[in-house]
C-alpha cells in the first residue's frame, strides 16, 4: 500500500516539465516557469511542484478538477485568462483557489458558458449563479422515488395475495371439514 501511495504521489506532484508546455528554470532553488499558454489545452496538464510562474491563457479550458492546483505551493503568478470557462457549480474550486493564490488573474476571467453567465466575470458571479448543478440532483432522487415506489407497490401486492391466499385457503379447509 505505501508502495502504492508514493506512486500516487509522484503521479501528481510530478518534477518534470508537461509536454504540452514551455519550461524554464529560474535558477538553483527559485523554481519554475512553465508556459502552457495556446496550446489549445483542454485540462490542466500535471504540473511541477514547484511551478512558480504558471501561464495557461488562451487555451481551451472550460473546468480545473477540484484538488488540481492545490500542490503548487510556492506558485507567484499565475495567467488562466482567455480560456472558454464552464461557470456551473464546478468552476467554484478554481474561484476559491484563485480568490487565495492569485486574485488579479481572477478579474480577467470571463464565462462562456451556461448562457445566463456568458461573458460574466467570474468573479462577481455568486454561489447561487454558479449552483447551476443542482438540476442534476433531483433527477437522482427521481430514480431513487421509483425505485422506491415499484419495491413498495411490489410489496403491497405480494402481502395482498398472501392475504388472499390465506383466506382462500381457510374457506377450503372449512369447506372440507363440512
Amino acid at each position: 500500500a505505501g508502495f502504492a501511495v508514493s506512486l500516487l504521489f509522484h503521479v501528481t506532484q510530478t518534477e518534470v516539465c508537461p509536454p504540452s508546455c514551455n519550461c524554464k528554470s529560474l535558477g538553483e532553488m527559485k523554481g519554475l516557469h512553465i508556459d502552457c499558454s495556446s496550446r489549445k489545452l483542454t485540462e490542466v496538464p500535471a504540473l511541477p511542484v514547484d511551478t512558480k510562474r504558471l501561464y495557461l491563457q488562451n487555451n481551451s479550458l472550460t473546468s480545473v478538477p477540484p484538488g488540481a492546483l492545490d500542490s503548487l505551493h510556492s506558485l507567484e503568478e499565475v495567467k488562466i485568462f482567455d480560456n472558454p470557462w464552464n461557470c456551473d457549480c464546478h468552476i467554484l474550486y478554481l474561484k476559491l483557489w484563485l480568490e487565495d493564490v492569485s486574485a488579479p488573474s481572477l478579474e480577467n476571467m470571463r464565462c462562456a458558458t451556461p448562457a445566463p453567465v456568458r461573458m460574466k466575470p467570474l468573479r462577481q458571479l455568486t454561489g447561487n449563479e454558479l449552483g447551476i448543478c443542482k438540476r442534476l440532483l433531483p433527477i437522482k432522487c427521481l430514480e431513487f422515488f421509483w425505485r422506491d415506489l415499484i419495491l413498495i407497490a411490489g410489496a403491497i401486492i405480494t402481502f395482498i395475495l398472501v392475504a388472499w391466499a390465506l383466506k382462500f385457503s381457510k374457506k377450503l379447509v372449512c369447506q372440507i371439514n363440512l
